[in-house]
């Protein structure tokens, strides 16, 4: 008999518990994945972890068992977890992978200059191969820090490539192509025709939703108001709600941009974007620091998410995202580290650490407990994706994005509450192994979906190739 878990029989994509143990006990015990040994936090609840296993087969979680698994069970790949936690994969809701390349070489600006005088003179050189090569980087960066599943925002062009190194590398991807039609100082190069931009956006979607065994999904991404004209973020909306796809925006990052919109427009951003279509439960709109009392009643009316990136408001100077007040007014909030010219790094615990401690300056050292922190970068991210269904938590039948976390280091040592020592203690450097739809991409620390030095031979390459063609456009 397998262990139950705790977590109860329920029904997950369309299987139930009995018919997973049923199935399992068929195939003679044998199943292709046991981890082993470790601190349990399957994150249905905040407070129940336990000492166990995690049986994984065909890509789904068929037992979260308490102690030992029982004898006869033989698996085809066993990761060791002992001395660490086994936890749901977490999830980030805004980064942007193509623009690693331009990592160390945008610092101590503010948005609208930072966008600029480097992204978008970055962006505009990028050809195919740096795409692929930023892509890479990006990627490989978030599953090797334990992120299983990212929100990503491309560029306007050769956004195939970085969708073909999502399929190969491993990851879980929603992603979509940057479009932009307008703008102060925006690049000859990145300016699109608007029927054109929605019309390769919806070619790349139609293509790549869905692809690898629904691995990869597509999300339609107009970059912000400042860079979109109102029939293209109209286009937008009805592109993505035509094929039921997510929207994702920028949105409420920086003063002077929220200036500039009601300049442009004649209100504020959020009220403009509700009126083209932008908001909705199918919505994810990065930042959300300056956001005005009539703007957060819109956000929770319309169950739009904002997805905190503490890491790159603080570098680019813009603010502290009210996150309890937004939590409190019934706006889901999720967990990004944006892109690696604003923060420098994609780790999902740089960002955990800071939305844990940023918010006692104005609500109190009790206002964001490890746990809600936690569940912001597992199951609320998730859930903003629409993908709870699938990932999130560890619960039989859902699919086997897994990260475990090691912890030997001397921050997390001696003991103390799983989610206190992964949010306040833990490092990028502490994942051990990290698991996505049943098969293993990082094990012990390495990757496994790539050959690390050539990786870093291709992107140092790519780099310098990129960094010529800015500086003859200059």
């Amino acid at each position: 008999m397998f262990v139950r878990s705790g977590l109860g029989p329920r029904i997950v994509s369309g299987l139930t518990l009995a018919t997973l143990n049923v199935r399992l006990e068929k195939v003679a015990r044998e199943i292709d994945l046991h981890i082993t040994g470790g601190i349990v936090l399957p994150m249905v609840d905040d407070d129940e972890w336990f000492r166990g296993d995690l049986l994984v087969d065909s890509g789904r979680i068929v037992e979260v068992a308490r102690g030992a698994t029982p004898p006869g069970i033989t698996a085809r790949r066993t990761l060791d977890a002992g001395e660490a936690v086994v936890l749901p994969g977490f999830v980030q809701c805004h980064v942007h992978v193509v623009q690693s390349l331009l990592r160390h070489q945008a610092d101590g600006l503010e948005l609208l200059p930072w966008l600029r005088d480097a992204v978008w003179p970055y962006e505009a050189a990028l050809d195919g191969d740096g795409v692929e090569a930023a892509a890479e980087l990006g990627i490989a960066e978030l599953l090797c820090g334990g992120t299983t599943t990212a929100l990503d925002f491309g560029t306007c062009r050769y956004h195939d490539r970085a969708f073909e190194v999502a399929e190969r590398l491993g990851i879980r991807l929603v992603s979509g192509k940057t479009h932009m039609d307008t703008g102060e100082g925006v690049p000859a190069g990145l300016l699109e025709d608007t029927d054109r931009s929605l019309a390769d956006a919806a070619a790349l979607g139609d293509r790549w939703h869905g692809a690898a065994a629904g691995r990869l999904r597509y999300a339609v991404a107009p970059r912000f108001t400042l860079s979109c004209s109102r029939e293209l973020l109209a286009g937008c909306a009805e592109l993505a709600r035509s094929r039921g796809w997510l929207l994702q925006s920028h949105a409420n990052e920086n003063l002077d941009e929220v200036a500039a919109i009601r300049a442009a427009t004649g209100s504020s951003n959020l009220e403009y974007l509700y009126r083209v279509g932008l908001t909705g439960p199918d919505v994810v709109l990065a930042h959300g620091v300056h956001v005005e009392p009539q703007e957060v009643v819109l956000l929770a009316a319309s169950r739009t998410t904002i997805c905190h990136c503490p890491g790159a408001n603080l570098k680019l100077g813009s603010g502290i995202a009210d996150v309890p007040g937004l939590q409190r007014a019934g706006v889901r909030v999720a967990l990004g580290a944006d892109g690696a010219p604003c923060n420098n790094r994609l780790s999902i615990f740089h960002e955990m650490g800071l939305a844990a401690t940023l918010h006692s300056l104005r609500h109190g050292a009790s206002s964001m407990p490890a746990e809600r922190v936690l569940a912001m970068a597992t199951r609320e991210g998730a859930a903003a994706l629409h993908l709870d269904h699938e990932i999130g938590t560890l619960e039989p039948g859902k699919a086997a994005d897994v990260t475990v976390v090691d912890l030997r280091g001397w921050s997390l040592q001696p003991d103390g509450h799983p989610a206190a020592r992964i949010v306040h203690g833990a490092t990028a450097g502490d994942v051990r192994h990290v698991v996505v739809g049943g098969q293993p991409v990082v094990v012990d620390r390495q990757l496994e979906t790539a050959d690390s030095t050539e990786l870093r031979q291709r992107i140092r390459h790519a780099w310098e190739a990129t960094s010529a063609r800015m500086g003859r456009a200059r």
